[in-house]
């Protein structure tokens, strides 16, 4: 971990699109993933049944990851659920490059 509450998670170009990656701190598994050149921070859990969205499909157009379990949606931005049958959001977390490393806020 890096001073404060900044978590590095890789050097920025190991985050291509469409990359992701998935880290734990805090007690939360977190999933850092690449959608069109923007850089998102969510928690790895749909908020249905806790399936990990590391294996979900990224859809680039809106941004949003997909359960791969049930078929949720959630918008990377917000972590807004999208379609049923999750109806609580995720949690999201800023996402910044410093000195050339993601490094996302998890306090």
């Amino acid at each position: 971990m890096m001073a404060g509450s900044a978590l590095s998670v890789c050097p920025a170009p190991e985050i291509v699109p469409g990359e992701r990656r998935v880290v734990s701190a805090a007690g939360v598994e977190l999933l850092v993933l690449n959608c069109a050149g923007e850089l998102f921070a969510i928690e790895n859990r749909c908020s249905h049944e806790d399936t990990p969205l590391a294996e979900g499909e990224l859809e680039e157009t809106d941004c949003s990851i997909e359960c791969p379990r049930h078929g949720s949606r959630f918008d990377l931005r917000t972590g807004r659920a999208l379609r049923l049958p999750a109806y609580e959001p995720i949690e999201v977390f800023p996402v910044e490059v410093i000195d050339d490393v993601v490094t996302v806020e998890i306090g």
